[in-house]
């Protein structure tokens, strides 16, 4: 089977970067080297990069010289062809393909983009590159200004003219389709392919086509006055503020991009306010035409604002600008994680992922599991079972943030705990785009549920002296709210912590959620993505000073859920000495352990005790522990205590710049997890996926 594939259009516009970016990260969810290449780029100023390359290298940190990841750039590739030096052209792209080929395990390669060629010419030299390169391809088609007949008779032409010369084609990609559609596009491909040839459609999605502040600004070459944070923002249209603003107000659509001469303090003003309010739509940002910069006064208005979008200054008139703002192209770039977001999303939804998979390379070699590989894989196996997330802390902004990436991402059903006008006035202040009808938002005393949550709770907890009154207080508290919808299987899963203690949020899972049967101690791992692999520290955050039996417990847990995460344990009791060397009563509680883990589990592989450096250096834990079959390659670290546990993996992921994902709680009945107060939102949405894969093994 090959090692690559080919990228492939028969036009320009056909928005190819979604299935690049999607195939990107589904490679990369199978293997840490992959390598990109673009044989034709276009022609880029001195000292600047492809938009593709770039995006690409950098959104997936790829180790790739840009000027490695190309052969000619087009104005090169033209001069060549011109000149009649082909075999010029096909000897450079080969040589510079292999040279990518031979550091990784698969490499993608985009064609061009035919902005500039006839498309008959262009095509072909596309086609002629595949085979030159002996690559399948995926051909990418548009269904914009087109009928139906003519979208699928240029789609099967495209198809005929790579079999022609001997390209195999692996699938075609039918894009911007109209949704009501696609069930008739589907059926039209597949009716004059062979059967092995996968068809994809993927619906036209207009905030892909809807350029942003920042593309805006250099088409009519801007100047950014204000709001340089939000230059990422799109404009889904255009308005030009000519009319007095009473009127103009009734214009303003979601995401609408204001035109105005700079002198128009009424319609600057009265824009920035409608776009604070609950009873406007959101703009994307305001050009100031005619190379006016608002009074003194006015930039000192705007500048105490609590909330500002891009405001930028363009130097020609307000007729000349919107025509120019009317022509910009928006493309896909580093700097735009939302439009990236969006387009992987996409690819998700649409694409038959798993029958692409099975088209494209196995990766038989690939040894151990890589961070990009790990978290590509979380999501993957989060969606194969939807389940139902509670985040009781809705008025922090970094819950809101991840519930919106979330909900964009489509993984999981969310429920966010608190005041549905508090929350949708901090969605509007973060600027966020968070479709309020794709999630449950519920304020607890004034849900539906709250008696029978509180009787519930009395009814657990009367035995411990807990009154009436007293439940209802408690169910009053976001944290107990949750847990009790966990409990009652309104929820399957719950993430908090971000704005409570871990007592907090753990208290009420400990009541009435419990542990498992069989299960003494609640414990904790976190997942820490390393440069060239993921390892679980365990336990950093719960239990101070286990004693052998909870220790030995801890590591048992520990396993089990990394093999539900595809990871295969081996485990590494940790202490200050390896082997038989230590004494005391600190390496005793170990060793013990240890001992305690091989009785109980004796199809785990655990060494203990052991040192750290010899747990995962291969060299060290060799010279060390010659006979161990987990010295050196350990991926379980169970530490001794809390103490050391919490300022190891500190110290790793502040010194390494690994990715620590977690905590993450074992020996609960049902997944309630608990975050640090300190934590992100890349945290927050990392834990919910891992509750929710977690809720799958319920």
């Amino acid at each position: 089977m090959s090692k690559a594939i080919y990228i492939a259009t028969s036009e320009a516009n056909s928005g190819k970067s979604i299935v690049s970016l999607g195939l990107m990260r589904m490679l990369l969810g199978k293997t840490a080297k992959v390598g990109y290449f673009r044989p034709i780029i276009d022609d880029v100023k001195k000292g600047k990069k492809d938009n593709h390359i770039n995006t690409v290298i950098s959104h997936f940190e790829l180790d790739i010289n840009p000027d490695d990841a190309f052969a000619f750039t087009r104005s090169q590739f033209i001069k060549k062809r011109n000149e009649g030096k082909e075999g010029e052209i096909f000897d450079r792209i080969i040589e510079k393909y292999k040279a990518i080929e031979e550091k990784n395990d698969f490499v993608l390669v985009e064609g061009s983009d035919f902005s500039g060629e006839g498309v008959a010419i262009e095509l072909d030299a596309n086609i002629l590159i595949a085979k030159n390169l002996g690559i399948p391809a995926i051909i990418v088609s548009s269904g914009v200004g087109k009928t139906l007949d003519e979208f699928i008779n240029g789609l099967h032409l495209a198809y005929d003219s790579f079999k022609e010369k001997d390209v195999e084609v692996l699938a075609v990609v039918a894009n911007k389709v109209q949704e009501i559609n696609i069930e008739l596009v589907r059926e039209g491909i597949e009716k004059n392919l062979p059967k092995s040839v996968l068809v994809n459609v993927i619906p036209k999605i207009s905030s892909l086509n809807n350029p942003t502040i920042k593309e805006i600004a250099k088409a009519i070459d801007a100047k950014i006055l204000f709001g340089e944070d939000s230059i990422n923002n799109q404009s889904s249209s255009f308005k030009v503020g000519a009319m007095q603003l009473r009127n103009y107000l009734n214009h303003l659509e979601e995401d609408s991009l204001i035109i105005t001469p700079g002198d128009r303090a009424d319609i600057i003003l009265g824009a920035l306010q409608a776009n604070v309010s609950s009873n406007y739509p959101k703009i994307s940002g305001i050009v100031l035409t005619g190379g006016i910069v608002p009074d003194d006064s006015i930039i000192k208005l705007i500048d105490g604002l609590s909330q500002i979008v891009p405001i930028i200054l363009a130097q020609e008139g307000t007729f000349e600008v919107a025509n120019k703002i009317g022509a910009v192209r928006s493309h896909m770039y580093a700097g735009n994680k939302q439009k990236i977001r969006t387009s992987l999303s996409t690819f998700d939804k649409y694409i038959e992922i798993d029958k692409l998979d099975e088209k494209l390379i196995s990766f038989k070699d690939n040894v151990g599991i890589t961070p990009r590989m790990f978290q590509y894989n979380l999501m993957k196996r989060a969606r194969t079972q939807r389940k139902h997330i509670v985040l009781p802390e809705g008025n922090d902004d970094r819950v809101i943030t991840a519930a919106c990436r979330l909900v964009e991402m489509d993984i999981v059903d969310l429920t966010i705990l608190g005041d549905r006008n508090t929350i949708e006035n901090n969605i509007l202040r973060l600027g966020l785009k968070l479709d309020l009808n794709k999630v449950a938002i519920i304020n607890p005393i004034e849900s539906e549920n709250f008696q029978d949550f509180s009787n519930t709770l009395f009814e657990l907890r009367k035995h411990k002296g807990l009154t009436i009154d007293m439940a209802e207080d408690l169910m009053g508290d976001v944290s107990y709210f949750g847990t009790m919808m966990v409990h009652k299987g309104l929820a399957d899963g719950m993430v908090s912590g971000a704005a409570h203690t871990t007592q907090h949020t753990i208290k009420p899972a400990l009541q009435f959620i419990k542990t498992k049967p069989g299960v003494s101690v609640v414990s904790s791992i976190f997942f820490m993505c390393l440069e060239d692999r993921v390892s679980v520290f365990g336990d950093c955050a719960i239990n101070p000073n286990p004693n052998a039996e909870q220790l030995a417990e801890i590591a048992i847990s520990s396993a089990d859920s990394s093999k539900n995460f595809g990871i295969d344990p081996k485990i590494a009791m940790l202490s200050y000495s390896s082997g038989a060397s230590g004494k005391g009563e600190d390496v005793d509680i170990v060793r013990r352990a240890t001992e305690i883990v091989k009785q109980l589990r004796p199809d785990l592989k655990v060494e203990g005790p052991i040192q750290y450096d010899a747990a995962v250096d291969a060299r060290i834990g060799k010279s060390k522990m010659p006979d161990s079959e987990v010295a050196g390659q350990a991926n379980i670290l169970i530490f001794p205590d809390l103490n050391t546990g919490n300022n190891t993996y500190k110290a790793v992921q502040r010194e390494t710049g690994a990715l620590a994902i977690g905590p993450m709680l074992q020996g609960l009945n049902k997944p309630v997890n608990d975050l640090s107060r300190g934590c992100t939102t890349e945290d927050i949405f990392n834990t919910v996926i891992l509750t929710a894969i977690q809720a799958q093994g319920i």
